[in-house]
C-alpha cells in the first residue's frame, strides 16, 4: 500500500468562481484555445458533456512534458460549484494508485484539491501539477476579465 496525501490550493479570481465553474463544466472544450501553451485537447469519450459518468481526456504541457490524462466524473454539485474527477489512465498513473481532482468554487476563489496515494514513499508529491491547474485557473480568469 502506497503513501496517501492531500493538497488543497485556493487562489482569488475576479471574474468570479462561478464563471471559472462554468468554464469547466459546460464549456470545458474551450480550455485549450484560452490556453493553448499548456492544455493542448480536451476530449470526451463517454457521454455528450461533462456530467457524472462521463470519461474524458486531456492533452496537456505540464513542467515542458506533454503529458495524457484520462478521467472519469464521479460528481458534479451544482450548488457548491464541485467537480470531481478520478483518474483512471495517463501518465500520472504511473506514479500514484489513485489520483483525484476536485475542483470547487465560491465567490472569488477556486480551490483544487488533489487526493492520492503515492505507489512508493520517493514519489514526489504533486507540487507541480498543483502549481500547474493554479496557473489554467488564472489563464481562465483572464480570459473571462477580457
Amino acid at each position: 500500500m502506497g503513501v496517501k496525501g492531500k493538497l488543497i490550493a485556493s487562489v482569488e479570481v475576479k471574474c468570479g468562481g462561478h464563471l471559472v465553474h462554468d468554464i469547466f463544466h459546460t464549456k470545458t472544450h474551450h480550455i485549450s484555445n484560452i490556453c493553448p501553451s499548456k492544455i493542448q485537447n480536451f476530449e470526451i469519450h463517454e457521454g455528450d458533456s461533462v456530467k457524472v459518468g462521463s470519461v474524458v481526456s486531456w492533452k496537456y504541457n505540464d513542467d515542458g512534458k506533454d503529458k495524457i490524462s484520462k478521467q472519469m466524473i464521479e460528481a458534479i454539485d451544482h450548488e457548491t460549484k464541485t467537480i470531481t474527477w478520478k483518474l483512471i489512465g495517463g501518465d500520472l498513473l504511473e506514479l500514484y494508485n489513485s489520483f483525484t481532482i476536485i475542483t470547487s468554487c465560491d465567490h472569488e476563489w477556486t480551490t483544487w484539491t488533489f487526493l492520492y496515494e503515492k505507489k512508493t514513499e520517493d514519489i514526489p508529491e504533486p507540487l507541480v501539477l498543483l502549481g500547474f491547474v493554479l496557473h489554467v485557473t488564472k489563464d481562465i480568469e483572464g480570459h473571462l476579465l477580457k
